[in-house]
């Protein structure tokens, strides 16, 4: 399967809202991450580093995760607001 990068060569759109999101609830990754298992996605410390620096593809349905545990809609990890 190919990837395609998005721009400046990252693989989502999603991570710098994520990292975002992520420091302004005071959350590092490994407590983002613990948060996350809790909810039942099996993601590492290691994970949401990738994925806030473009590394990793964010599949959709983590994204329903991610908007679940930071507390906002889907659409706010997609937009570039």
């Amino acid at each position: 399967m190919k990837l395609y990068k998005y721009k400046n060569g990252k693989c989502n759109i999603s991570g710098d809202k994520i990292r975002l999101l992520r420091e302004k609830a005071k959350l590092s990754q490994e407590q983002l991450a613990a948060k996350l298992q809790l909810r039942g996605l099996n993601v590492s410390q290691k994970a949401i580093s990738r994925i806030e620096t473009g590394d990793r593809v964010v599949p959709d349905f983590e994204l329903l995760y991610f908007s679940s545990v930071l507390d906002v809609p889907v659409t706010a990890l997609l937009g570039d607001d």
